[in-house]
């Protein structure tokens, strides 16, 4: 079976998809975020959903932005390193719960966490690109986005 690409099915939900995706990362540019802390949440919603050709994408942009090998092979592990600080362990948490959608309790208990650490601008930004990446993987996922040896 062919893959059947969403993306080229419908160009004009995708493109309205890429605006919106536009307006999330003036969000994040406009809350002060850097584009290493974008891109780390980015890589790692991809990790938890298994896209693998968003995980090439961002990983990529995530080293072009300054990310080292080292932090990038723990980022499954965050929880257990000192290489994170507060902010990117406040946006990491935040963007699994996101995208794992735990109890609500639990949930809250985090957003609590998090915001003791962010500021609302940066916890709405941070939120609409977990929400942003989780939507754009399973565009990928379900178009099975190949990922192609690069030259």
């Amino acid at each position: 079976m062919k893959p059947h690409y969403l993306d080229k099915a419908n160009p004009d939900v995708y493109a309205a998809m890429r605006g919106a995706a536009d307006l999330v990362a003036e969000a994040a540019s406009a809350a002060g975020l850097s584009k290493l802390l974008v891109e780390l949440v980015s890589v790692r919603v991809s990790q938890l959903n298994g896209c693998a050709y968003c995980l090439d994408v961002h990983t990529t942009k995530l080293l072009a932005a300054g990310e080292t090998a080292r932090r990038l092979g723990v980022l499954p592990a965050w929880r257990e390193t000192g290489l994170f600080d507060e902010t990117e362990r406040a946006a990491l948490e935040l963007a699994e719960a996101i995208t794992t959608l735990p109890a609500p309790e639990e949930r809250l208990a985090i957003e609590y966490r998090v915001r003791e650490v962010l500021s609302d601008a940066e916890f709405a930004a941070l939120s609409w690109l977990a929400i942003s990446m989780n939507a754009f993987n399973r565009v990928s996922i379900t178009s099975r986005h190949p990922v192609r040896p690069k030259p």
